[in-house]
């Protein structure tokens, strides 16, 4: 079944393009038509790589790995941080910094040193510090907020990254290529779609249509935690019944070896009585 249809993706404007001089030849083949000098994307097509990407998101999100949502287009910001916080993914609004995937450690770095002066402030360390040191170190914190606060419980690189407007997130984009983390794109006319591993050829301008690309990806998201949460479920159940199945046979196993023990014992007199008779016959004999 269908994330999208086609009607939904026109009501959000989602089939605009940009100028015909301002287009990518790369992008001909998800171009419908022309309009008016702007080029109109084929929403049939943009239907089904929705469906795909959304489906390839899943099973990253079943198997429990981190997608990293990155937008800094003043329009879509707001967009991707509700979006992505509602799946407990991480994400950048703000600018790219560079060398995020690349120097991850780095990056690390600062989001622990972010944590280092929460924990400073909050045992009274600062205390003893002037208004102007006391002052700089919060506006360091604020900065390192700004721009790192939604990626710090990413602890490790994510699996995939998924990008509104390709164009302007390039460096993002080639950085993950050079990593070899698959990468998951709206990508507009005026962009090049072929460092992208899920293209989703749709309007990267309009609030409508990155939501409603977004809707349908995130909740595929969602279903896949869901299923790792139930499947995890089902595990813990089925060994805690393992658990219980053991506690019962160990009663029965106990049971089996003391009448295996007791049966020798009590065949042990019948031996006796069947020997003492042929020792008394044994002077007839003579």
């Amino acid at each position: 079944m269908s994330r999208t249809n086609f009607d939904q993706l026109l009501q959000a404007g989602c089939h605009f393009g940009h100028l015909k001089r301002k287009w990518n030849p790369a992008m001909a083949p998800y171009i419908y038509t022309e309009r008016n000098g702007i080029h109109i994307i084929d929403l049939h097509k943009t239907a089904v790589k929705i469906d795909e990407a959304a489906d390839a998101l899943k099973q990253i999100a079943k198997s429990g790995k981190k997608i990293l949502f990155v937008a800094t287009k003043k329009q879509t910001k707001e967009v991707i941080a509700e979006k992505a916080a509602s799946i407990g993914m991480p994400y950048v609004i703000e600018r790219w910094p560079g060398g995020m995937l690349t120097n991850f450690p780095t990056i690390r770095k600062a989001v622990k040193k972010m944590a280092n002066i929460d924990r400073l402030m909050a045992d009274g360390t600062y205390s003893n510090l002037s208004k102007r040191e006391l002052l700089q170190v919060t506006r360091q914190r604020a900065k390192l907020e700004k721009n790192l606060g939604s990626i710090a419980d990413l602890t490790r690189l994510p699996s995939a990254l998924f990008v509104v407007d390709v164009l302007k997130e390039q460096i993002a984009v080639r950085e993950a290529n050079r990593l070899g983390i698959p990468v998951f794109g709206i990508v507009d006319t005026n962009s090049d779609p072929n460092n992208i591993d899920f293209v989703i050829p749709a309007n990267d301008d309009a609030k409508d249509s990155v939501e409603i690309i977004l809707n349908a990806c995130c909740s595929a998201i969602a279903e896949g935690i869901e299923e790792r949460k139930a499947e995890k479920a089902d595990e813990k159940a089925a060994d805690a019944q393992a658990e219980v199945d053991a506690e019962e046979v160990k009663p029965k196993r106990a049971a089996r070896k003391s009448r295996k023990e007791a049966a020798p014992a009590a065949e042990a007199p019948v031996a006796e009585e069947a020997a003492a008779p042929a020792e008394e016959e044994a002077p007839a004999a003579e």
